[in-house]
């Protein structure tokens, strides 16, 4: 009977949590216990704290899942086995699949009325891509190789698809540290912005008031995508997929032709390829490949890429108000990130502080899309040099 007992005990996964190790600066850890640990955690910040729960359950639930010794869930097939849910869900990150999905869906949600009613708003959402530069030869001088510091530096642009997308492409080994930094730093744009923009503006600018925008007709609206995807795509075609599914969701929106596509996209699609995509980068957040020295460094140079990129933004918008006469608000350009809407509202928050008849949402919204674009074609260029 002891050893039935005995032989059941060794077969369950509890028998293999406890010992389980992963060594951490030489010092061997129970790496699936800390995994669960810190899945828990992020269960609670997205359902206690309602930080980015659209994606952050998934991604811990995958997380969590991953970490449940034997469970097998990412395991790869064999000749007499088929492999684990996970891996064939994360077939669709690994293809390149569901980030270009995840802009359809953004693109058919998205207005880009204020960008085409004020064009200068894509230099402050150009700006706001210096976060994604500077990380990357900060990176390079941390040791890593140019494919994993371009995925790195891509935090900065504050586009967690983006950040999947170019990571399956040229860091996959990195894929969990990335998108648990560059989701957590979205949900962080109303902590960490904020000061950012009080430290570079003075009283005087924050206070400014913008005039209203122009009406944008609706055949702007319509060519805009079209033009983008042919100047882009020619341009720079290593952003085809990104750009293209993001103007096609803009354009099957736009039309005003296909109502039931438009909300078909915005619901349940979106949905439901979030749940995939979550599930799937939390799986890669295994002990074995998130407990590691490199993970405290890419948590680092991530948020110094997502300050970074505001600041760029930032600072070209003080450039902005001097030339116009203070005519604009710099306060906009940190906007220039493309975490839609989280940054615009952030702006729009902070000029009510300053001067409550202040409206700077729409404002802002031009060059959050913009930022949309521009981390769209930074990634397109990195993927050109170093895939």
């Amino acid at each position: 009977m002891l050893e039935i007992l005995q032989g059941f005990w060794e077969s369950t996964g509890l028998n293999a949590l406890f010992q389980c190790n992963t060594e951490l600066f030489g010092v061997n850890l129970p790496g699936e216990l800390i995994m669960i640990a810190i899945a828990c955690l992020f269960l609670y910040l997205a359902i206690h704290k309602g930080y980015e729960p659209y994606l952050l359950i998934p991604i811990a639930f995958g997380m969590l899942l991953v970490n449940l010794p034997l469970a097998g869930l990412m395991a790869s097939p064999t000749e007499t086995e088929n492999g684990g849910l996970l891996y064939y869900l994360y077939l669709g990150t690994d293809l390149g699949i569901y980030p270009p999905l995840i802009f359809l869906c953004i693109g058919a949600g998205t207005d880009f009325g204020p960008l085409l009613a004020n064009p200068r708003s894509l230099l402050l959402g150009a700006a706001a891509q210096l976060g994604i530069f500077v990380t990357f030869f900060g990176a390079i001088l941390l040791g890593f190789t140019a494919p994993e510091a371009a995925s790195i530096g891509i935090i900065g642009g504050a586009d967690g698809p983006t950040a999947l997308y170019l990571t399956t492409k040229l860091a996959p080994h990195l894929l969990g540290a990335i998108a648990i930094a560059a989701y957590s730093y979205m949900a962080l744009v109303p902590v960490i912005q904020p000061p950012i923009i009080r430290l570079l503006t003075t009283p005087k600018e924050r206070v400014i008031k913008m005039e209203q925008l122009r009406q944008v007709s609706k055949a702007e609206k319509i060519v805009f995508p079209i033009a983008v995807t042919l100047f882009t795509v020619l341009l720079l075609p290593s952003a085809g997929s990104l750009i293209g599914m993001l103007m096609l969701g803009n354009l099957i929106k736009e039309s005003g032709r296909v109502p039931n596509l438009v909300s078909a996209i915005q619901d349940s699609l979106m949905y439901i390829i979030s749940i995939f995509l979550g599930m799937t980068v939390g799986a890669k957040a295994s002990a074995e490949m998130f407990l590691r020295p490199e993970t405290l460094k890419i948590i680092v140079l991530g948020v110094i890429a997502f300050g970074m990129g505001t600041a760029g933004g930032v600072l070209l918008g003080k450039v902005m108000c001097k030339l116009s006469g203070g005519k604009i608000n710099p306060m906009i350009g940190a906007a220039g990130v493309s975490a839609v809407p989280m940054a615009a509202r952030v702006v729009q928050k902070e000029g009510q502080k300053y001067n409550p008849a202040n409206f700077l949402l729409m404002h802002a919204m031009g060059p959050n899309v913009a930022g949309v674009i521009g981390s769209a074609v930074a990634a397109g260029c990195l993927l050109l040099f170093f895939q």
